[in-house]
C-alpha cells in the first residue's frame, strides 16, 4: 500500500509540481560548461524512490553492471533516456524502473520533480521523486543492474556524510560530491541529485 501524496506535505512542497516540470539545462551547468560534449543534451529521467519503513524512510538505489557504456559499476537511480514512446519524464522513469529492477507502476506514486541535472556524458537528467511501496520485490535485470539496495534518507540528508573530492579534468580542477555508505560509494551525478534533494527540503533552493 502506498500512502497518498497528501501524507507527505513537506516533501511535496519542496519539489517542482508534477504538473509543471522544471525547464532549463541543469542547475550544475556552470561547473560543467567546458566539459560537456558538443551538441544538444539527451533528455533522461531517473526515479528517486523513497521507501517508507518502520525504522525510517529509505532511498532506493542500484549499482550498475560493470560493463555498461555509461556509468558502469556506479551507484545510480533507476532511469535512462526519455524515449519517443514515453508520454513524459514520469512515464520514462517508471518504465525504466520496471525494466531495470522489476517494480510495477502501481508500486510507484510520483510526488514531484527535483531540478534538472547536466552530466558530462551529455544527458539532461530530470529526477522524479516518488514513494515506493515497501512490499516491493526487486527483480534486477542482470544486463543493467548488479545490485539493488536502500540507504536511510536521514543518512543522506546529514551534511556530515557528504564529502567533496577534487581532481584534474581537462586541465582544470573539478569537485565531485561523494557519500560513503559501506560497501557502497555514492558519488557523481547520483550524489549531486541527493544534494539537490537535501537543499530543496531545507529551502536552500527555491
Amino acid at each position: 500500500m502506498i500512502l497518498p501524496p497528501s501524507d507527505y506535505p513537506h516533501l511535496v512542497a519542496a519539489l517542482h509540481a508534477l504538473e509543471t516540470p522544471p525547464g532549463g539545462p541543469g542547475w550544475n551547468l556552470d561547473e560543467l560548461r567546458d566539459l560537456l560534449p558538443a551538441g544538444d543534451s539527451t533528455a533522461a529521467a531517473v526515479l528517486v524512490g523513497l521507501v517508507p519503513r518502520r525504522e525510517g524512510t529509505q532511498v532506493l538505489l542500484t549499482r550498475r553492471t560493470d560493463g555498461l557504456r555509461h556509468h558502469g559499476g556506479q551507484v545510480s537511480f533507476p532511469g535512462g533516456r526519455i524515449e519517443s514512446a514515453d508520454r513524459d519524464a514520469i512515464a520514462a522513469a517508471i518504465r525504466e524502473t520496471r525494466e531495470e529492477i522489476g517494480l510495477q507502476p502501481a508500486q510507484i506514486a510520483p510526488l514531484g520533480f527535483l531540478d534538472p541535472l547536466a552530466t558530462i556524458t551529455g544527458f539532461r537528467v530530470l529526477p522524479v521523486v516518488a514513494i515506493v511501496s515497501p512490499d516491493y520485490v526487486a527483480l534486477p535485470d542482470p544486463g543493467e543492474v548488479a545490485d539493488v539496495f536502500e540507504v536511510p534518507l536521514a543518512f543522506l540528508l546529514d551534511p556530515a556524510n557528504l564529502a567533496t573530492h577534487t581532481f584534474d579534468l581537462l586541465g582544470r580542477p573539478r569537485a565531485v560530491w561523494e557519500y560513503r555508505y559501506p560497501p557502497q560509494r555514492i558519488w557523481g551525478a547520483t550524489a549531486s541529485i541527493l544534494l539537490n534533494l537535501r537543499e530543496r527540503l531545507q529551502g536552500i533552493r527555491p
